[in-house]
């Protein structure tokens, strides 16, 4: 059976899921076959594995710097949250059905038995096994029922490393009084501390880590500094969600919706030298941008008519008059459309009228699609014609509870292949200026960013010739890299060993 630790944190966005992928990542370069694990994640950001089942984007993401291919028992519970009150529930990367907060934390409990298979069959097949906790172990209103931080850590038998982040000011309390609220057999299972996001001169710091150590009785074992690396972000506490007035050679806005999903649809756009891509709220936010992108929401319904009062379909339309480049992703796809029905209720009930950019009709379904495909782009006779041809292959994977039907006008936008039944599909459509399409990562294959970019330039009357064609995968594979150089330089490796090898 693998050995086990385990990060927590003193509340969200501590940096919980980095140190944990870094983790992986240093393990994985000493030799070791190492797998992340977090019992439950709460999160719009999935992502849909080689056997067609969902998870959290970021165990996806310490996966990669671990080496190994995602696995759901990775994440055996995600909640996707469709409204502030509730939830869809997914165990084992198959939906168990919607609930509302309180009917969930009663019913939670029965899913130890799906953690622990999914657990213990992960322990079995490696080396070590690296857990993520979720918020903070102290929420004492929620302990009794834990089954993410302190409750999972005594079921896997697992020595805990606790997180603060000094960067939002109070790492001295958040840490103290995080093990003061713990009880004795909890606190007893925290055998180190790390401080997180550091800045400036670790000397002022030194004094501080003393009274620390001395107060809380647990060794600081290293504090990390504010490490800019760029790997896929977790969900809508995301920094590169926050809006930003700067803008670069091609500017690709991104529609902010309320329930935005899987927005790392853009991330590889975005590390393309001379783009900017920026997250707006607002129609005074979008400004003329080169592309506008609509992407996926977890309530589509919800998501349009929010564009509808707050004046952004106004502005997006209005671009794309002026022949501005529009692009829907999965539920941005089904926006752009003329119209959207629920039937079943599935979103909201009833039907709407879409943006109307797109001659396509989208009914919601109860049963949802998802799949990893491939596929090729059609010969369109618009901007994005250079996509065109086999030496262009596109990568990703469909998440989606709406069909979609192409009206006259319209014509599909690329043919997919799904990679497990290997049933051969159109996807998307487009029309003039305005593109849409089901894939997430359609953007992430080789070359294709650059393409794009080049079409816009060229637009736009610029000179982009030697955009950077970088392969996303290699530019990943360096950040876990410079994350993990990191790990090392700043946090005692030889003691986090003695602790994973003396367990609990």
């Amino acid at each position: 059976m693998a050995k086990v630790l385990m990060v927590q944190g003193t509340m969200s966005n501590v940096g919980k899921s980095l140190v944990t992928a870094g983790l992986c990542r240093v393990f994985r370069q000493d030799g070791y076959k190492v797998a992340p694990f977090k019992s439950q994640n709460m999160a719009l950001n999935s992502f849909i594995t080689a056997d067609g089942l969902e998870m959290g984007r970021a165990q996806v993401m310490q996966a990669e710097a671990a080496g190994i291919e995602p696995d759901v028992r990775m994440n055996p519970i995600l909640l996707k949250p469709t409204n502030d009150v509730g939830s869809q529930v997914i165990v084992n990367g198959e939906i168990r059905g919607t609930m509302s907060a309180v009917d969930y934390f009663a019913y939670k409990h029965n899913l130890i038995p799906d953690i622990m298979q999914a657990f213990n069959t992960l322990a079995e097949e490696n080396d070590i096994i690296v857990i993520e906790g979720a918020g903070s172990p102290a929420e004492v209103n929620l302990k009794d029922e834990d089954i993410v931080n302190m409750g999972m850590a005594k079921m896997a038998k697992a020595p805990v490393l606790l997180v603060g982040d000094i960067d939002r000011g109070g790492v001295f309390a958040q840490l103290i009084g995080t093990v003061n609220l713990l009880e004795d057999d909890e606190r007893s299972m925290v055998k180190g501390l790390v401080i997180n996001k550091f800045r400036g001169d670790k000397t002022i710091l030194d004094p501080g880590v003393e009274i620390l150590e001395d107060k809380s009785g647990i060794p600081v074992v290293g504090t990390l500094p504010y490490v800019y690396i760029d790997v896929e972000d977790e969900d809508s506490l995301s920094e590169r969600l926050v809006g930003s007035a700067q803008v670069d050679m091609i500017d690709i806005a991104v529609i902010r919706l309320p329930r935005i999903s899987n927005f790392t649809d853009l991330n590889s756009l975005e590390m393309i030298p001379g783009v900017s891509v920026r997250y707006v709220k607002t129609a005074a936010e979008l400004g003329n941008p080169d592309m506008i992108v609509v992407p996926g929401s977890k309530n589509t319904i919800s998501d349009l008519l929010w564009m509808r009062q707050n004046g952004l379909e106004a502005a997006v339309l209005k671009q794309a008059g002026a022949g501005k480049v529009i692009f829907g992703i999965c539920g941005g796809f089904q926006i752009l459309g003329e119209t959207l029905a629920d039937p079943s209720g599935v979103e909201t009930s009833g039907e709407v009228r879409g943006m109307g950019l797109l001659p396509v009709d989208t009914v919601f379904l109860e049963e949802k699609t998802r799949t990893r495909v491939s596929g090729t782009f059609h010969c369109t006779d618009g901007i994005f014609g250079g996509l065109c041809g086999d030496d262009i292959q596109a990568e990703g994977y469909e998440i989606h509870m709406g069909q979609s039907t192409l009206k006259e006008g319209a014509k599909p936008l690329m043919t997919i292949t799904d990679s497990v039944s290997g049933e051969t599909k159109e996807d998307g459509a487009y029309c003039s200026n305005v593109f849409g399409s089901y894939v997430h990562g359609i953007f992430d294959g080789d070359g294709i960013g650059a393409v794009v970019v080049k079409a816009l330039a060229k637009a736009k009357g610029v000179e982009m010739e030697d955009v950077a064609t970088v392969s996303y995968k290699e530019y990943k594979e360096r950040q876990y890299d410079i994350l993990a150089d990191s790990i090392r330089a700043n946090l005692d490796m030889e003691q986090i060993y003695r602790i994973l090898e003396e367990g609990l």
